[in-house]
């Protein structure tokens, strides 16, 4: 479904990918690890268009993304839900969410009842402003706006930071849940590696900008060099209170 093939970004004056080369098919959990400032999140940034790819290319579907802007990304089937969720702080979370179905001909009904049934708390506080929910029921909101759009690939951008235990066990449910019943393809970018190997299907591991590493989530958790630079004393971490 998606094939990334050497892909270079910059900001500014900073290589921030390499010779990126990757693959997502469909119907697949991928999970993409590393450390902070490994190039990441800019990967995914730059698979929606922002930065643009300066080398390399991206195709979805067979066809070439690379140089399309970002409205026309989402509207080829792609969702990002950013780092940081991002929500609009004084609209509801109804509002949210019909902003994320702009880019999306079908009317919004059906798709609101599927992430009011994923995440319920949601539609128990449909009519509350984004900014007064908790840590963890923002990044629900920021994951339901983008399934909001019917995306047929959703990025997600470290969707457990920050949060509790309990909530980032939530999430993953949900994650799992899209994509065992939905069918939903998810590339997922995670420093929780030992959660996000346990539910994808295949990973990457990436250092400062390079794919360094490439396998199934259970030859990756299996993995000494893996094991010593991301799960050593993670398993079973969920993040800070922030939930």
């Amino acid at each position: 479904m998606l094939t990334v093939t050497g892909l270079h970004a910059h900001y500014g004056r900073i290589h921030a990918l390499r010779g990126v080369s990757l693959q997502v098919a469909a119907g697949e959990i991928v999970a993409l690890i590393g450390a902070n400032g490994a190039g990441k999140s800019t990967l995914l940034m730059t698979i929606c268009g922002s930065p643009r790819a300066s080398a390399g290319s991206i195709e979805f579907d067979g066809r070439d993304i690379t140089r399309l802007p970002m409205h026309r990304v989402v509207r080829s089937g792609i969702a990002h839900a950013p780092e940081g969720r991002r929500i609009f702080p004084r609209m509801t979370v109804l509002e949210n969410l019909l902003l994320g179905a702009t880019a999306c001909t079908d009317q919004p009904g059906p798709q609101l009842d599927r992430v009011f049934a994923l995440f319920p708390r949601l539609g128990e506080r449909a009519q509350q402003r984004g900014g007064t929910l908790s840590g963890g029921e923002q990044q629900m909101l920021a994951i339901a706006r983008a399934l909001m759009s019917r995306p047929r690939l959703l990025l997600l951008d470290e969707p457990s930071l920050g949060l509790a235990p309990m909530v980032v066990r939530e999430i993953f449910r949900a994650i799992r849940d899209l994509n065992q019943s939905d069918g939903m393809t998810v590339f997922l970018v995670e420093q929780n590696a030992h959660h996000a190997l346990r539910l994808a299907d295949r990973g990457y591991v990436m250092v400062t900008g390079e794919i360094a590493m490439a396998g199934t989530g259970e030859e990756l958790m299996n993995n000494a060099e893996v094991r010593a630079a991301y799960l050593e004393g993670a398993a079973g971490a969920g993040g800070g209170a922030g939930a």
